[in-house]
């Protein structure tokens, strides 16, 4: 069974779902529950055409689900619309359901939220992580968000800054979490940026590409994180570098900065060193003083408390860092890092030891644990 392939086939089977006139959110009941069907079946008899049979099963669950309402006579008028058997189109319609997604009666969080659940593939957990909320508070929006769009009918698009950040999310998760997603973002904000000419739609694909360029250094052969001062860049794709950094320079042409051209424009800065000792960290910190004008983020607020770390020594970066929530994510990894560089080890090794018991997966967690480990053993020497 090839959970990669259900997973690629669910937005183009829920766009036929909803395009047949099923609300939103029992239209995305009866492909997961065509979903668990297939994981059923098809180990042992694989069907020909995967997405004309998720089609026919899901159509058909919808169905069943319709009957069970009181409107059983205008649902059985459907029945005569039930996919024929054989060979489906194929077409590509996720990026046009991530469109559908971010409905105008949603907010732009709901929509994210709602998105990322039913065509992201993301779990409620990774959602909420991506959002700094609790699981029971993401998984009440996403609710609110079905219960919305329930009944409503999918054929007033949203907006582009949604779909922009519901993009970025996905390619967040897919490059630093559980499922491997990061490629798809990037297929689709291609065919986004191919459609749609504006700056911020190529900052999102500048900045997708110059993370993804380093990708193949930031594992060890173990499976082990390498950071980026450890990371060799002879790995690095040269080629997804100069085009992210081609992208980028002619967005910032056109003088309307965005957030995802900054976060671009800092990508950019460190895939042009040749070292890590030569990373120009005075002008990373300018970009993020424009990224927190733009966005007031506490995790950018973070990230430029390390780069401030790096250009005016570390205690004025921990100066910075006091300024934060202890509770936000990976506070205490910045926090461990600082004071490691302040020579301050046995702080450092009980932050960083805090910091892997929360680290939001194993990779991490299991970088942080050694580096507790090594300044634990440099202690006892």
């Amino acid at each position: 069974m090839d959970e990669v392939l259900l997973r690629s086939l669910t937005p183009s089977v829920l766009t036929v779902l909803v395009r047949r006139g099923a609300d939103f959110a029992a239209a995305e009941d009866a492909v997961q529950d065509a979903l668990v069907e297939a994981l059923r079946v098809w180990a042992a008899d694989p069907p020909r055409d995967a997405k004309g049979w998720l089609v026919t099963v899901a159509w058909r669950k919808f169905l069943d689900a319709t009957r069970a309402d009181t409107a059983r006579r205008r649902r059985e008028d459907r029945v005569d619309e039930e996919p024929a058997p054989g060979p489906t189109p194929a077409v590509d319609d996720t990026l046009q359901l991530y469109f559908l997604c971010a409905h105008p009666s949603l907010t732009p969080a709901s929509a994210v939220a709602l998105t990322l659940r039913a065509v992201g593939g993301l779990t409620t957990r990774q959602i909420a992580e991506a959002y700094l909320v609790p699981e029971a508070t993401m998984a009440q929006r996403i609710s609110r968000a079905k219960r919305t769009v329930s009944g409503v009918r999918f054929d007033r698009p949203g907006d582009v800054a949604t779909v922009l950040r519901v993009l970025y999310l996905v390619f967040n998760e897919g490059y630093s979490g559980d499922v491997d997603l990061a490629a798809e973002a990037i297929r689709l904000t291609r065919q986004l940026a191919a459609r749609i000419d504006h700056p911020e739609v190529a900052g999102l694909l500048a900045l997708m590409l110059l993370h993804h360029a380093r990708r193949a250094a930031r594992t060890a052969s173990d499976g082990s994180l390498v950071p980026l001062a450890e990371q060799d860049r002879g790995q690095w794709d040269t080629a997804l570098i100069a085009e992210g950094v081609g992208i980028l320079q002619a967005a910032l042409a056109r003088d309307r900065l965005g957030e995802f051209q900054a976060q671009a424009a800092i990508a950019a800065l460190h895939a042009d060193a040749p070292t890590t000792e030569e990373t120009d960290w005075v002008q990373i910190v300018e970009w993020y003083d424009e990224l927190t004008r733009l966005t007031d983020s506490p995790v950018v607020r973070l990230n430029r408390a390390v780069a401030v770390g790096e250009a005016d020594g570390p205690r004025t970066g921990l100066a910075a860092l006091a300024a934060l929530d202890a509770s936000l994510p990976r506070h205490a990894a910045v926090a461990a890092y600082l004071h490691e560089r302040d020579g301050d080890l046995a702080t450092a090794a009980r932050l960083y030891a805090e910091a892997a018991h929360k680290a939001p997966n194993l990779a991490e967690r299991d970088h942080l644990t050694r580096q507790a480990a090594r300044l634990n053993a440099r202690g006892c020497r």
